[in-house]
């Protein structure tokens, strides 16, 4: 039995939607997509294996439909799930119980802006010139925000979830665009869950403020 016997299956139709069949995979992307951006805004650390088995989904349906930039963020989702695991039972050092929600620094800004540009210019090109895909840039920009919004989720950054806002409002036409209309409905979805897990990050990191020390007379 060959890799393609065991995943047709989950390439077969499921349900139809608006006339068009939409298949296991893109169902279980959602599910598994909605449960780990839930997770995320409760900082809970089972957000983790939860993205990393909805980025195997991912890379089956992004594949499928033409999305190559897509479809190779999820490799590299992989490889940082694995690290903001490790990040975020470690990265707060001795003496703590996790890694703190905190604000994104100058520094790191400017290092994102920078890596964001670079990235949304040179997968642009790449997409255009080696693949057939019909919407390289868009392709392209959303995956450098996703990356960089990645990156700031395994850091605990409150400002990555701006990134994934931004995100998802070009991901939710663009799916509809490739006729993925569960995921983009997914992907709204995504942007409510990504509002809420602002605003408990915000709320977090004014708990975590320390109080101005009144001046004594």
């Amino acid at each position: 039995m060959s890799l393609a016997d065991v995943l047709d299956p989950l390439r077969q139709p499921l349900v139809t939607v608006l006339d068009t069949p939409v298949s296991w995979t893109e169902v279980l992307g959602f599910g598994s997509g909605a449960l780990c951006v839930w997770l995320v805004a409760r900082q809970h650390l089972a957000n983790w294996p939860i993205g990393i088995a909805n980025n195997v989904f991912f890379i089956l349906l992004f594949a499928q439909s033409g999305l190559y930039a897509d479809a190779g963020l999820q490799i590299v989702f992989i490889a940082l799930a694995a690290y903001g695991w490790w990040t975020w039972t470690h990265g707060g050092g001795p003496g703590t119980d996790g890694l703190p929600v905190r604000r994104t620094t100058r520094t790191e800004w400017a290092g994102l802006l920078a890596a964001g540009a670079v990235g949304t210019l040179a997968l642009t090109v790449l997409l255009d010139r080696a693949t057939d895909s019909t919407v390289p840039f868009w392709d392209a920009l959303t995956t450098a925000l996703s990356l960089a919004a990645t990156y700031g989720q395994c850091r605990k950054l409150v400002e990555s979830w701006w990134l994934w806002i931004a995100a998802d409002v070009v991901y939710i036409p663009l799916y509809a665009h490739k006729e993925l209309y569960l995921t983009s409905l997914l992907y709204a979805g995504f942007l409510m869950l990504c509002l809420m897990g602002l605003r408990n990050w915000t709320r977090d990191l004014a708990v975590r403020a320390p109080e101005p020390v009144e001046a004594v007379a």
